[in-house]
């Protein structure tokens, strides 16, 4: 799985949330828990979005949302889950 981050993208993540890749590719390393599908009109996409919160190796709780294509995984959005967020998925998510 190689992890794809388009350079507007990157920029948001940099500027706005200060996330770097590297905090993505451990989350996606420390998942615990099933990803979920975004559902919501104004976020559909064609493969549907997928998200889960994980944590970094360091005990950062990020939030990642990515849409998978082929062996790819295409990040939307990586931040700081708020707390409605983490109990939505620890409500809906399953242990993996």
């Amino acid at each position: 799985m190689a992890i794809k981050i388009s350079p507007t993208v990157r920029e948001k993540l940099t500027n706005k949330h200060r996330v770097n890749e590297d905090e993505i590719a451990q989350c996606f390393a420390n998942r615990s828990c099933s990803y979920l599908i975004d559902t919501r009109a104004d976020h559909l996409t064609n493969p549907m979005t997928r998200w889960f919160i994980s944590e970094t190796d360091v005990g950062r709780k990020l939030k990642i949302a990515f849409i998978p294509r082929q062996e790819d995984v295409h990040i939307r959005t990586a931040y700081q889950p708020n707390e409605d967020e983490i109990a939505i998925y620890k409500k809906i998510a399953s242990p993996i």
